[in-house]
């Protein structure tokens, strides 16, 4: 874990971002969005990507961005968090979200908040075993236009 450096993404990070979406959480969305999505949200300035690169790889990565509501102090949400399924269980998820709670406390939230699928059991107990905790349970819609 200790050659595993996290660092803000860049554009040129958008293929293996693409290729983590891929195989670390099954999303078949094409390589060429996700480089215009990428460099949409680095741009955007209320969205933070971090990636996990080790010998020169990237190997996962963290996207944050503001939740703000009427109803609760500032936070942030995590959007996405992946780690190549060969580089698991070796710190790179836990190191990513330790500086993506970081920088969440640097620009004033008051904590992180992250959806993960039902599906996703592995997934919930390494948030559990990091201090996260499950408050609901919610149906997820979605309009397609």
């Amino acid at each position: 874990m200790d050659d595993v450096l996290i660092r803000d993404a860049v554009c040129a990070d958008a293929e293996s971002i693409f290729h983590l979406n891929t195989v670390s959480m099954g999303y078949d969305y094409p390589a060429h969005k996700t480089r215009r999505a990428l460099e949409q949200l680095l741009a955007s300035g209320k969205d933070k990507i971090l990636v996990a690169e080790q010998n020169s790889a990237v190997v996962g990565y963290l996207h944050l961005n503001d939740y703000d509501l009427l109803y609760s102090d500032h936070m942030k949400n995590i959007m996405g968090i992946a780690v190549d399924p060969d580089c698991r269980r070796m710190g790179i998820g836990r190191k990513l979200l330790e500086a993506g709670e970081s920088w969440a406390r640097e620009q004033g939230a008051t904590g992180i908040r992250l959806v993960s699928g039902e599906k996703r059991t592995g997934a919930h107990k390494f948030y559990q075993a990091l201090g996260y905790v499950s408050s609901k349970r919610q149906l997820n819609f979605k309009k397609s236009f």
